[in-house]
């Protein structure tokens, strides 16, 4: 693992877990292709994890907070405990500085893991997750979905395939 990063944090769905849209039922939580291995190789290296998410459904009324903590607390059972949770909660139309593309979740989650953005990697499956990244100063891989537009694909300066490509990107 290169040693340029002190930190990883990923989007929670479309990149850890597949992409249930407000899901608020842990039973529905699926683990993308990788996840478990890359986390698992991650911590081994030392490298700080975390996960900067967009939750949308709770400022829309479509969600509780307790079903997101529900759902996030399996996706750890499943993948081991992150180092931070960023979660934001707003509405779109709430105008946040917390809400991807804004940079506010991944600099709430570098400073709880103690680490510079410059240091840290971003890794999500859409354009407001290297958007965030960048606005932050940390460093995006796109890690694309079949939701993931064209043109996300090719803005994004960092791509893989999948996310175990994204640890050979830094072997």
């Amino acid at each position: 693992m290169d040693q340029a990063f002190d930190a990883v944090l990923f989007d929670r769905d479309g990149t850890l877990i597949r992409d249930v849209p407000y899901n608020g039922d842990p039973n529905r939580v699926t683990l993308m292709p990788g996840a478990r291995e890359v986390l698992r190789d991650l911590r081994a290296h030392g490298m700080r994890t975390g996960v900067v998410s967009n939750q949308s459904g709770i400022g829309r009324g479509l969600l509780t907070d307790t079903q997101v903590a529900a759902v996030n607390a399996r996706v750890e059972e499943l993948l081991g405990r992150f180092g931070t949770w960023q979660i934001c909660l707003h509405h779109p139309d709430d105008r946040c500085a917390c809400r991807k593309p804004a940079p506010g979740l991944v600099l709430s989650a570098c400073a709880a893991l103690g680490v510079r953005p410059e240091r840290t990697l971003v890794v999500g499956d859409i354009g407001a997750d290297v958007g965030a990244a960048e606005a932050a100063g940390a460093v995006p891989v796109l890690v694309p979905t079949g939701l993931t537009r064209a043109e996300e694909v090719d803005h994004a300066p960092r791509t893989a395939p999948d996310l175990l490509a994204v640890l050979e990107m830094f072997r």
